[in-house]
C-alpha cells in the first residue's frame, strides 16, 4: 500500500499538471520556491522535503517511515517523469477542454486515493501530509479534512506570493483533498486492512 500509494501519487500529479488548470497546493508552494533557486524542480522538491523532515522528526517521529523516504527521494522525479510522459501521450489527441477536465478529475481523485493508501499503511507519510495529520491527531476539535484544507491554503498563498500562478484546479485541490482523503480512508483503504 505504501509503495503503490506513493509511486502512483507521482502519476496523479502528472495528470493534474497536464490539465493545465494549475497544480496542487504543495506543488504550488514548491514551484514558487523553485522560481527563485538555480536547481531542477526535482532537486528543489527533495530539499524542501528534507527541511520539513527535520521538523517532523523533532515533533513526531512516528510519521516517518518507508513512505516518507520514498516520497522524499523519488516523488519529485516521478512527477517530472509522469508529467513528461502524459504530455507526450496525450498532446496529439486534440481533446482540448474535455481532456483537460478529465485529466484534472483523474489527478485529484487518484492523488487522494493514493494518499489514503499510504496513510492507512501507517509506514510513514510525506512531510507535507504529516503536518495536517499531526495537528489533527493532537487535538479533537478540528477534523483532519479541515486541518488539511487550512494547510493547503497556506501553501497556495505562499506559492502565489513567490510568483507561482495558480488555477481553478489548485483551488479545487486545496478545498477537496482533505475531505476526499478522509472519504477514501473511511470507505476504502481502512476497510482493506480491517480497521
Amino acid at each position: 500500500m505504501t509503495v503503490v500509494g506513493v509511486m502512483f501519487l507521482g502519476v496523479a500529479v502528472g495528470f493534474f499538471n497536464y490539465s493545465n488548470f494549475g497544480i496542487d497546493p504543495f506543488q504550488t508552494f514548491a514551484h514558487g520556491i523553485a522560481l527563485h533557486v538555480p536547481l531542477q524542480f526535482g532537486t528543489t522538491y527533495m530539499i524542501i522535503n528534507a527541511i520539513e523532515l527535520v521538523v517532523i522528526f523533532l515533533i513526531d517521529r512516528s510519521k516517518i517511515g518507508l513512505g516518507t523516504m520514498i516520497n522524499l527521494f523519488l516523488l519529485g522525479y516521478s512527477v517530472e517523469f509522469s508529467s513528461d510522459l502524459i504530455r507526450k501521450l496525450f498532446d496529439g489527441w486534440g481533446g482540448g477542454l474535455t481532456l483537460q477536465i478529465i485529466s484534472l478529475l483523474i489527478g485529484i481523485v487518484l492523488m487522494c486515493f493514493c494518499a489514503a493508501l499510504y496513510f492507512t499503511a501507517d509506514l510513514g507519510v510525506s512531510t507535507h501530509d504529516a503536518i495536517a495529520l499531526i495537528i489533527s491527531e493532537r487535538q479533537s476539535k478540528v477534523p483532519f479534512a479541515a486541518v488539511r484544507i487550512a494547510n493547503d491554503i497556506v501553501c497556495v498563498v505562499i506559492g502565489v506570493v513567490l510568483g507561482q500562478i495558480v488555477g481553478v484546479g489548485t483551488l479545487i485541490s486545496a478545498l477537496f483533498t482533505g475531505p476526499l482523503v478522509a472519504f477514501f480512508r473511511r470507505h476504502c483503504t481502512d476497510r482493506m486492512v480491517g480497521k
